[in-house]
C-alpha cells in the first residue's frame, strides 16, 4: 500500500509543478508562513569529470538553498561535497523525508550524521522557523559560475 501512497503523492506534486511529495508540503509550508521563496531557479555550477549544473529546490528570500531529499544517494553526497568545496561562501542546507535513515543497507552513519560531518545544517520535513527568521537577502544571480581554473576537456 505503500507505493500507492507515494505514487498518489507523487502525481499530486506534479500535478502542482514539484518534483517530489516533500517538495509540495515544503513548499506548502513556506506559503502558509507567508515566506517568500523561488523554486529550481539558480543553477549552480561545478566541476566533476565534466563542468555540470546543480538546480537546487528552493532558494528563500534571505539567500539560505534548501535542497529536499527522500534518497540521499552516494553520488548526491559526492556532489554536495564538491559543491560545497567549490562554492564555500553558499549555504547549502537539507530537509530529508527522514535523517535517521542509515546512507546505505547495512551503514552505521545516517543522513544526518553525514550531514553533522561534512557541516552541513538539516532537518526533518520542514524548515524550521529559526531558519526562516535568519537575516540576509537573496543575492544569487540565476547562474552561479564555477570559480575555479576551467581544464579544457574534449
Amino acid at each position: 500500500m505503500k507505493s500507492l501512497h507515494n505514487a498518489k503523492q507523487f502525481r499530486a506534486a506534479r500535478k502542482y509543478g514539484y518534483r517530489s511529495g516533500l517538495e509540495l508540503k515544503v513548499s506548502d509550508y513556506l506559503k502558509e508562513h507567508k515566506v517568500k521563496f523561488i523554486y529550481e531557479a539558480v543553477k549552480i555550477e561545478w566541476e566533476d569529470l565534466a563542468y555540470r549544473t546543480y538546480t537546487p529546490d528552493f532558494v528563500l528570500f534571505n539567500g539560505i538553498i534548501i535542497e529536499t531529499k527522500g534518497m540521499f544517494t552516494a553520488a548526491d553526497r559526492r556532489k554536495h561535497l564538491a559543491i560545497k568545496k567549490q562554492h564555500p561562501k553558499l549555504d547549502i542546507r537539507f530537509v530529508f523525508e527522514n535523517s535517521r535513515r542509515k546512507l546505505r543497507k547495512g551503514a552505521k552513519s545516517t543522513y544526518g550524521e553525514w550531514c553533522i560531518r561534512f557541516g552541513f545544517r538539516y532537518y526533518d520535513r520542514i524548515i524550521p522557523e529559526d531558519w526562516l527568521k535568519e537575516k540576509g537577502r537573496n543575492k544569487h544571480p540565476k547562474f552561479i559560475k564555477f570559480g575555479g581554473t576551467k581544464v579544457k576537456r574534449r
